[in-house]
């Protein structure tokens, strides 16, 4: 009698970080649309069945690589975070290293905001992604407590203080906007003069 023994495939972080990296540059390429499974194992030099290992299927795989975007720029954000040191200092230092994060990840970045205007961004678990910024969330409710941030809606006060550094840390938005110190305090400055009191 002949026994067939199936080896069960092993996760490899190589290659799970190579289907990250070719689902991003695939999808910023040519978009979600005509993104496939196998444009993507072929990016990444894998075969399609290996990308099966780790995802149910694409749109898990363009899920959970929004997901983990979201997670890697929240681990930058919040790099040093003090949640007692004043409201101020706090979000510039967040801002910050936003801007750095923009700058030096825009593939990352271009892909998240891709993701958000589609129609896959509706699969997300929106309560999971904002727990990964829920320091930033207490320390806006903070300052609102304290009358030192406007009470307004919470969208509100994001788009006035974080829209900004994505405009501008983005070269195809603001071609001409030098990057240098002066400039991001001068800009912080003003996004941060939006939402005080």
């Amino acid at each position: 009698m002949i026994v067939y023994f199936m080896a069960m495939r092993t996760r490899d972080d190589e290659k799970q970080t190579a289907l990250f990296e070719a689902t991003i540059k695939v999808v910023n390429d040519i978009g979600f649309a005509a993104s496939s499974v196998s444009k993507i194992a072929k990016e990444a030099d894998v075969s399609p069945a290996t990308l099966y290992v780790y995802y149910k299927n694409k749109e898990d795989l363009l899920v959970s690589t929004y997901i983990d975007i979201k997670q890697d720029m929240s681990r930058v954000l919040l790099a040093g975070f003090d949640p007692d040191g004043p409201l101020r200092d706090i979000f510039r230092q967040v801002w910050v290293h936003m801007f750095d994060y923009i700058s030096e990840n825009s593939n990352y970045f271009q892909y998240a905001e891709q993701f958000a205007n589609s129609p896959y961004s509706q699969l997300v678990d929106k309560l999971e992604v904002e727990k990964y910024f829920e320091p930033l969330i207490l320390i806006l409710q903070k300052g609102i407590k304290q009358k030192i941030i406007k009470d307004v809606n919470f969208d509100i006060l994001k788009a006035f203080i974080f829209y900004p550094v994505m405009m501008l840390a983005n070269p195809k938005h603001c071609q001409d906007f030098e990057p240098n110190p002066e400039n991001i305090q001068t800009a912080f400055g003003l996004a941060w003069d939006a939402i005080k009191l």
